[in-house]
């Protein structure tokens, strides 16, 4: 029927876009909705290619294309040929309405942001108790840090109960102590994720004393949480990893730590070995002890110096005794008298001339065994030659 039906090939509908999502293929899935009802939609990349303008969560558009079967899912839904924007849609403009009023406020200055700390021990969650967000956070954080704590709130993230549910557990771990709390869920609708853009959620983010990462939906979508909160993570998983610091990097880097100050340390002890066998050889240099030692040796070589000095001092002197002694002994008057001659004296006195005696003087002639006295009876002087 859907195939052959003509006004099913070719329809007209206007309708918020909610839902959106680019595939890399360049596909585009999205619901088109009103206040009554809604239909999903698929627009082929071959068609997407025309369009002059890219589609956005709760933009109002006009679209023309046909209806089918999804047989895979048992579902019909419209195949987009075109589409044209007609206007911003009501929950898009509530959203602008709110964001520009916080905004006006102060509540997305960067000067409130606090920083994300560098090594949490506790970490706090607000979020749906079952689902693929809580599992994402666990899993990572304990990957990234086996040790680290981690306290859920098991929050509602969906419906009209949601915004109060999360004020209570956002102020609950607060409370608590957590070092650093996770807000966040997995993605979905506008009307899914409509709870993270409540005044009430916004104020109870900006006025927690904890650092707060918002993590609601996916990359493509931002809520008013995102803006008032100290970082926004695109996923659960992202903000796992800004909050959980790796235990793997931080080993490694204390052990990188750990070589250079190894390395450090052996060169500095190096150099104080160096040190301190200079100041050592400066100290025996300059040790008392030593230069005692220094004295003694000096006062040893000097004694040495001085008994040779005094052996060949002793030496000559002996020697120059006994040339005298030998020239004393062949000038000595008994080696004369020895030889025939004789030491004539008067009155005490060498008689040298005749002139010193006179006849009947009174003489003593030493020879060599003995004295002769004799008496002076004639003297006659040498003919002069």
């Amino acid at each position: 029927m859907f195939q052959t039906d003509y006004l099913l090939r070719n329809l007209d509908v206007r309708g918020e876009i909610s839902n959106l999502k680019y595939h890399s293929s360049g596909h585009i899935y999205f619901t088109l909705k009103d206040e009554k009802s809604a239909i999903k939609c698929v627009m082929f990349a071959g068609d997407a290619k025309s369009l002059d303008f890219k589609l956005k969560e709760g933009m109002q558009v006009s679209v023309n294309g046909r209806i089918d079967i999804f047989e895979r899912d048992g579902t019909y839904q419209l195949y987009v040929k075109t589409a044209k924007e007609e206007g911003r849609g009501d929950l898009f403009l509530e959203f602008e309405k709110l964001k520009e009023k916080l905004c006006d406020m102060g509540m997305f200055d960067e000067a409130y942001k606090r920083p994300i700390p560098a090594y949490v021990k506790t970490l706090g969650v607000v979020t749906a108790p079952t689902g693929a967000a809580v599992r994402d956070i666990i899993n990572v954080s304990k990957r990234r840090n086996p040790g680290i704590g981690i306290v859920l709130f098991p929050a509602i993230v969906q419906g009209e109960d949601a915004p109060a549910s999360i004020v209570k557990g956002i102020k609950t771990l607060e409370n608590y102590g957590v070092d650093l709390i996770i807000v966040g869920r997995g993605g979905g609708s506008v009307e899914d994720l409509w709870c993270f853009n409540s005044e009430s959620v916004a104020q109870a983010i900006f006025d927690c004393s904890v650092p707060i990462i918002s993590a609601v939906g996916h990359e493509t979508d931002f809520t008013i949480a995102d803006f008032v909160a100290d970082k926004r993570a695109a996923t659960p998983s992202q903000a796992a990893e800004f909050a959980v610091c790796d235990i793997s990097v931080i080993l490694t880097g204390l052990g990188e730590l750990k070589r250079s100050l190894i390395k450090d340390m052996n060169r500095i002890l190096f150099e104080k070995k160096k040190d301190a066998e200079f100041f050592a050889r400066q100290l025996s240099a300059l040790s008392p002890v030593n230069r005692l030692n220094e004295q003694k040796q000096r006062l040893c070589n000097c004694k040495n110096l001085l008994n040779r000095a005094m052996s060949d001092s002793l030496k000559n002197v002996r020697h120059r005794l006994e040339a005298g002694a030998a020239r004393l002994h062949g000038l000595s008057p008994l080696k004369r008298l020895s030889g025939g001659y004789a030491y004539v004296e008067s009155d005490g006195k060498a008689v040298k001339s005749i002139k010193e005696v006179k006849e009947g003087t009174l003489l003593s002639i030493n020879v060599t065994d003995g004295r002769i006295s004799a008496r002076v009876e004639d003297s006659t002087p040498y003919k002069q030659q």
